[in-house]
């Protein structure tokens, strides 16, 4: 269905609105951030009060309420300054939805205010050191007690491990297989919760990254998220979004790249021209440009999806994701290629991009598990 004038122009704003913060607040901070290994909380408050670390958490609820088409706006926007700074702000958005969308009114009330005003932050614990891809087949338990229940596990590659106020963490509580996962929400300050060293890694360099250990965790039965053994159903639902969002960090990002490319081969001369008068190298842009328009045309498909609540909205979620961060990567890496040697300097911004970028193909699901999950719904669609 074809947007309304007004709505076009909504959406306009909310994406110039998150560009303008991305180059005001985040863009001249991002490598002093990146060589700190973590963003300042006082940046991520005035995220918040722009409305945009519960972005599609309900009205009613103290969030803004907009679609996830409206979401990806935004993370475009705010990944034209830092993607790792955008991705960041996502894992939090897609917590506080699920606390939101799956806890009782009582969590609600508790939690969300101070998720909403990014006072507290939240992270988000799947992965483990025996199961990335293979999510279902986490270790991490949780024993029932009188007053709740007791955790004990590892969760690895944790964005915001030490650094957050909050962790929602899939345990199992029953018996194997994705029916014996729950959701429970462990407190920084919980007795027995500690942190591995912050991981050095090739990109995302202002997200502190780390294990997340629990040790006989004690957390009452009010920190339980939604029912007992629907957590794992809840951890896919918060992946669609997620997905979409990464995605959209990464089309923010390779935008950013190729707007300094066609910058420098305007500026850099070779043989007594500048380098955007050589046809090859022009055709190297036109390229860039008709496939990062095809990804963000097909971001947007994918988000209406989503929204509409559409029956196939989990397979298209995941071809965005695959085709967006897949052609995303290419494109800054080729805007790097531009650039020659500077490039592959600090100086320039394009090498932290592609730094960053890379890692886009391997969260929220690899690259490769996409093409599982798109391919066992085609196969399911022909039965």
């Amino acid at each position: 269905m074809t947007q309304s004038l007004d709505s076009q122009d909504e959406h306009q704003a909310l994406l110039d609105m998150a560009r303008s913060f991305a180059a005001e607040r985040v863009a001249p901070f991002a490598s002093a951030w990146e060589a700190a290994g973590e963003m300042p909380r006082s940046t991520l408050r005035e995220v918040a009060e722009l409305g945009m670390a519960a972005i599609y958490v309900r009205e009613e609820a103290g969030g803004s309420g907009l679609t996830r088409l409206e979401a990806t706006l935004i993370f475009e926007g705010l990944a034209s300054g830092c993607p790792s700074f955008a991705a960041f702000v996502s894992i939090h958005n897609m917590c506080a939805w699920m606390i939101d969308r799956f806890g009782s009114d009582a969590m609600r009330d508790a939690r969300l205010p101070s998720l909403i005003s990014m006072e507290s932050i939240v992270s988000y614990c799947l992965t483990e050191p025996g199961s990335g891809s293979d999510a279902a087949a986490l270790r991490t338990r949780a024993k029932r007690t009188n007053e709740g229940y007791a955790l004990s596990g590892t969760k690895a590659f944790i964005s915001g491990g030490g650094f957050s106020d909050s962790y929602i963490v899939m345990a199992r509580t029953g018996d194997d297989g994705p029916k014996g996962v729950s959701a429970l929400i462990v407190d920084a300050e919980t007795p027995g919760l500690s942190f591995g060293a912050r991981e050095r890694k090739m990109g995302w360099g202002c997200q502190p990254t780390a294990e997340v250990q629990l040790d006989d965790c004690h957390v009452p039965a009010a920190n339980l998220l939604g029912e007992e053994g629907e957590g794992f159903s809840y951890a896919m639902a918060g992946l669609d979004g997620g997905r979409l969002n990464i995605a959209a960090c990464s089309l923010g990002a390779a935008q950013t790249a190729l707007d300094k490319a066609l910058v420098y081969t305007g500026e850099r001369r070779a043989f007594g021209k500048t380098l955007d008068q050589f046809q090859a190298l022009q055709f190297r842009l036109a390229d860039m440009e008709t496939e990062l328009q095809a990804a963000r045309v097909f971001l947007r498909h994918a988000a209406a999806k989503l929204d509409a609540g559409a029956p196939d909205a989990t397979k298209y979620c995941a071809m965005a994701k695959r085709f967006v961060t897949d052609t995303a990567f290419k494109v800054a890496n080729d805007a790097l290629q531009l650039h020659g040697g500077y490039g592959y300097l600090a100086d320039y911004g394009i090498e932290k991009l592609v730094r960053d970028l890379r890692v886009h193909q391997i969260l929220e699901g690899t690259n490769e598990i996409m093409r599982v999950i798109i391919s066992r719904a085609m196969l399911a669609e022909r039965g």
